[in-house]
This record gives structure tokens, C-alpha cells and sequence, in this order.
């Protein structure tokens, strides 16, 4: 089971919260941006290995969206993604 941090109420079961998908980056403008980019922003969605920044609905409990990372290769919530340096 995987516990996640609520800032209103505490580390929380998983069973609590829906996935929201991970963090993408902004939404494009589809009139500047080629029609292959534009596709790929609507239909690839990353699956990388290792710390990803996700977002997840507090539904049973006080109705919170979070912004997390998750380590997919543990499933442990991380402070962030490994330092590039």
C-alpha cells in the first residue's frame, strides 16, 4: 500500500485518491506548432522509469489536488527529481 502525504490530512491510504496523471508541461499553441508535435502532445503520455511529477485527487478525504513525485520504480513519494549536476 502506498501512503500519500496530505498536507491537510496526513499521510493517507492510496485507496483514497484517483490518479490524475502525471504534470505535462503547458499546452501548446496548436496555430505555432507543427502538426506532429501537436499529436504527440495529445497522445504520448511519458511513462518514464524512475521519479515522476504527478498530480492526485484527495476524493475521499478533504477533496485536495496534489502535486507529487513518485519514484515508478518503488512507488515511494520522493522530495523530487535527482539533482542534474
Amino acid at each position: 500500500m502506498m501512503l500519500i502525504p496530505c498536507p491537510f490530512c496526513g499521510n493517507r491510504s492510496e485507496s483514497e485518491f484517483e490518479y490524475g496523471g502525471p504534470v505535462k508541461p503547458d499546452r501548446p499553441d496548436p496555430h505555432a506548432t507543427g502538426d506532429e508535435d501537436w499529436v504527440e502532445f495529445l497522445t504520448t503520455v511519458p511513462n518514464p522509469l524512475g521519479p515522476v511529477h504527478e498530480r492526485w485527487w484527495h476524493v475521499k478525504g478533504c477533496g485536495a489536488w496534489l502535486t507529487i513525485w513518485r519514484d515508478t520504480r518503488t512507488h515511494d513519494i520522493v522530495e523530487g527529481p535527482p539533482d542534474a549536476g
